[in-house]
């Protein structure tokens, strides 16, 4: 798995369907370079059922993105059609309706295995048949990327495990702290909790009073 924290996002076009129902051409992250934070997040499947959970879980949370000047972009290896049937069905049928960010659809799969979060590869056999080593969908893979367009938070979940809204909030609210304060986040760091100076003097003192 590789590893992009402290690397520039990799850039990439493709299909999505925004606000819900929208389906737009050639969508990008790079939109967002020197405008806001992203957080990016991929998921395995659409019609589903830990995903629809997720999606509705940022969706909840989306004021609270917003709100720090966050945009939430979610990609799966499903079709721009596909995103756009799954938005129709109510919530109380399995469907994801209501949810607004940008769903981007990676049906080429290179922007899955840009990140480095796809499950499995191409291969040819003896007999020069292309086949697959697993299910070519993506992992649970989140990015936090900041305003420069440089990931600072990667996080792969296999596909049974589903992840926390309030921790992916907790990074983007940490690393907010660092870039206003200059201080860095101690272990089990929160909104209201105190930072620490990077030197020996400063932890010398965080640990002294905790």
């Amino acid at each position: 798995m590789a590893v992009l924290v402290g690397k520039k996002a990799p850039s990439f076009k493709a299909q999505a369907v925004v606000n819900g129902g929208t389906i737009v051409e050639d969508f990008s992250l790079d939109q967002y370079i020197g405008k806001k934070y992203v957080i990016f997040f991929f998921y395995p499947k659409d019609f589903t059922f830990v995903c629809p959970t997720e999606l509705h879980a940022f969706q909840e949370k989306l004021p609270e993105f917003e709100k720090r000047n966050c945009a939430v972009v979610a990609c799966s290896t499903d079709t721009e059609q596909s995103h756009w049937g799954w938005l129709q069905v109510p919530k109380a049928k399995g469907g994801i309706q209501g949810v607004t960010y940008p769903i981007v659809a990676d049906t080429n799969k290179t922007i899955s295995a840009n990140y480095d979060v796809l499950n499995g590869e191409y291969y040819f056999d003896d007999n020069n048949q292309m086949q697959a080593t697993a299910e070519l969908v993506a992992y649970r893979g989140l990015f936090l990327i900041d305003k420069n367009g440089i990931v600072q938070h990667q996080l792969v979940n296999n596909m049974p495990l589903g992840r926390s809204v309030d921790e992916a909030l907790r990074m983007l609210d940490a690393l907010i702290f660092f870039e206003t304060n200059g201080e860095v986040c101690p272990a089990n760091w929160a909104v209201g909790k105190e930072g620490l100076k990077a030197d020996h003097e400063g932890i010398a003192q965080y640990l002294a009073k905790h």
